[in-house]
């Protein structure tokens, strides 16, 4: 018989607190408030990459990369991603079969090399089939040698430009504006005889202004409302420091500053990596090519560009707001928390341009 301090024990009872779930990162949280500051500061959007099994958002490639390959990889994606997955551009597809369809073309083969030192352009070499059509996006790369008494001043020494063709139309050695102390022969290949038939900085600087404005001048194009062209490169800021030149950052498309090819922390993979990632091949092995680098630079832009990004319905509450004024901000406290969490979703925005916004691929 059971005793009666047994038959005394109170029922133990469970309570569940409900918890607010991220619509596109799926993190969750105790109170709604919480949820909300989240949002706040993820600046999540339909630009993030996405999970092709679960339709995650990821803040870049690389954490997708983890969410789906790596070692604490969700099981269920991990599985699905092995099978069906296209390690370059991370999409899901519907069978082994058409995977392998895809990565004929997308594992991309290495650009053949040119013999810069036998080819040297002073001219922009642009449409020579004459079909009238401008280029898009220009892509450069720019080769360093080193100055300074250790050698460790980085001073421009060859320039090269590519099309989205990936056609060269600009290349030339520049004339440094300090005295060479280390041709970093190993990396660059540049010699001392290779700087003897180079370009001064000032016509350099004015080919490829001319280049990226399309032979127009700055007031020209205002004036005229004219069209610059896109420039594509990797740390493009660095490039354009040792040129001394300046061109608007709403025309540059770094892949070095990229946040969805960024790791992440933020913080910029190298060129090497990225083409070895995403298109399939190695690059800078021995000598740094300025074209190979150049065109490594603009498949990556264009792979990101093509990418296609539907537009989420914003639904019948977000009606009455203007677009251009629909932000977190525009919303009081108790409106937001209000919402749920797919609401939430649909007004938060990037906190970059998403580089499928230049071909109009969004819709």
């Amino acid at each position: 018989m059971e005793s009666s301090e047994n038959s005394a024990k109170p029922a133990i009872t469970t309570t569940t607190t409900a918890r607010h779930k991220c619509a596109a990162c799926f993190k969750q949280y105790k109170k709604k408030e919480h949820l909300v500051a989240h949002m706040k500061i993820s600046h999540h959007s339909v630009h993030q990459p996405q999970c092709g099994v679960c339709q995650k958002h990821c803040k870049s490639f690389a954490s997708l990369r983890e969410h789906s390959t790596g070692s604490l990889a969700k099981g269920n994606c991990s599985k699905i991603f092995a099978e069906r997955g296209c390690s370059f551009c991370m999409r899901i597809f519907d069978s082994p079969v058409s995977l392998c369809e895809h990565l004929e073309i997308c594992c991309l083969p290495a650009p053949f090399p040119i013999d810069f030192v036998k080819m040297h352009w002073t001219e922009s070499q642009i449409d020579t089939n004459g079909s009238g059509r401008i280029p898009e996006a220009i892509a450069m790369d720019c080769e360093m040698v080193g100055g300074g008494s250790d050698g460790s001043l980085d001073i421009c020494a060859r320039v090269c430009l590519v099309d989205e063709e990936e056609k060269p139309i600009f290349h030339t050695y520049v004339v440094p504006l300090i005295p060479v102390t280390n041709f970093r022969n190993e990396v660059t290949g540049i010699t001392e005889e290779n700087m003897r038939d180079a370009m001064p900085l000032k016509e350099v600087q004015d080919k490829i202004l001319q280049i990226l404005y399309n032979g127009e001048s700055i007031g020209r194009l205002r004036l005229h409302g004219g069209k610059a062209r896109v420039l594509v490169g990797h740390s493009l800021g660095h490039d354009l420091n040792c040129l001394r030149m300046n061109y608007p950052d709403h025309l540059l498309r770094d892949t070095a500053k990229y946040p969805p090819l960024m790791k992440t922390n933020l913080v910029s993979h190298s060129l090497k990596y990225l083409t070895k990632t995403y298109l399939g091949y190695d690059i800078q092995s021995g000598l740094h090519d300025p074209y190979e680098d150049c065109v490594s630079a603009m498949r990556l832009y264009k792979k990101m560009r093509s990418q296609c990004h539907p537009r989420k319905d914003m639904g019948m509450l977000l009606a009455a707001h203007d677009a251009s004024t629909n932000t977190f901000d525009s919303w009081k406290p108790k409106e937001l928390e209000n919402m749920t969490p797919d609401e939430l979703f649909n007004i938060s925005k990037s906190n970059y341009k998403c580089w499928c916004l230049d071909s109009g691929s969004l819709s």
